[in-house]
């Protein structure tokens, strides 16, 4: 089948992504860096009735985003976000199971010397099989080593590169030696784009209840808000409403008005007496529940004599 020419590929390769961008509310935009082809296939795989994975240069990516905006205007806040090695999922299933997808397939790569660390990795305390030959490794890394029984034994877990660094060529020559693999890589989610709405991918880890704490904390600020500057809203009317029967309870406590509410704050105030009255029968409660089981012990004592028939002590 003869390959189409570069024209042809490229007025496809823009139907496609406005395709996608009218069928799909839904997005991620992910970085993939160190990424290889058969990596991505067994992706694809993955999201295979789950959504579509999209990759290609930014400059034809922006321009078709920007012929777009006359019929969606919402995908422009895409356009910051379009930098780098990067390429999109679009989808229309629940998020957060396709980002599970999407992160799930990850492979463990080498440290090769001169990349980005994507994390710290820590060698641990442990016999690394070397001959005695290999010490210099270790020494050129400072790494505290014995021999024991012919081989070099590392003696304490070293932090042998930070994250963000740059791997050198004596740390990487020493972890291929070891075989290990720190590093991982696949799909890194950068942002997501949900029916206009662009944010970070950590949203997505937000529970209902986290959701419903923010939610109050929000009102909160706005009724305290509305309060100070004495601006009535749903959110802080209640609180005016208290307010106002606080202070109109207050006045009553130092006048001769009197209303319905302020009736009892009054009794109190002429007759403090009366607020021991009022918290002693809740004391005194405890006391009277404690002696009834006493009381039907003994009740029950006289019911058993009585179902002697005044005969329980002739065979005693």
């Amino acid at each position: 089948m003869p390959r189409e020419d570069k024209s042809t590929w490229k007025s496809n390769y823009f139907l496609k992504l406005i395709k996608f961008l009218e069928d799909y509310p839904k997005c991620f935009i992910v970085g993939v860096d160190n990424v290889g082809s058969k990596q991505m296939q067994e992706i694809r795989i993955a999201l295979r009735g789950k959504g579509e994975v999209l990759m290609g240069k930014n400059t034809m990516i922006r321009k078709a985003i920007r012929g777009h905006l006359q019929k969606n205007p919402a995908l422009e806040k895409l356009l910051p976000h379009i930098v780098g090695n990067v390429g999109f999922v679009f989808t229309k299933d629940d998020l957060g199971e396709v980002r599970e997808a999407i992160t799930s397939k990850k492979v463990a790569a080498p440290a090769k010397a001169g990349s980005i660390a994507p994390v710290d990795v820590v060698l641990p305390a442990q016999n690394s099989g070397l001959g005695p030959e290999k010490t210099s490794f270790f020494q050129a890394l400072s790494i505290p080593t014995k021999i024991a029984k012919g081989t070099i034994e590392i003696l304490n877990d070293v932090n042998l590169i930070k994250q963000g660094e740059k791997v050198g060529a004596s740390e990487s020559a020493l972890l291929n030696m070891l075989g290990i693999f720190p590093f991982s890589y696949g799909l890194i989610i950068q942002q997501v784009y949900d029916s206009g709405t662009v944010f970070e991918p950590s949203v997505l880890d937000m529970t209902t209840d986290d959701l419903r704490v923010k939610f109050l904390q929000g009102v909160q600020n706005v009724a305290s808000v509305c309060l100070a500057i004495n601006y009535p809203t749903l959110a802080s009317i209640a609180h005016t409403f208290v307010n106002g029967l606080k202070n109109l309870m207050a006045i009553a406590a130092e006048s001769d008005v009197s209303f319905k509410e302020a009736e009892k704050l009054k009794e109190y105030l002429k007759d403090p007496s009366k607020f021991a009255a009022a918290a002693a029968p809740k004391a005194a409660s405890p006391a009277k529940e404690e002696k009834k089981p006493e009381a039907k012990k003994e009740e029950k004592k006289e019911e058993s004599d009585e179902d002697d028939g005044g005969f329980g002590g002739l065979f005693d």
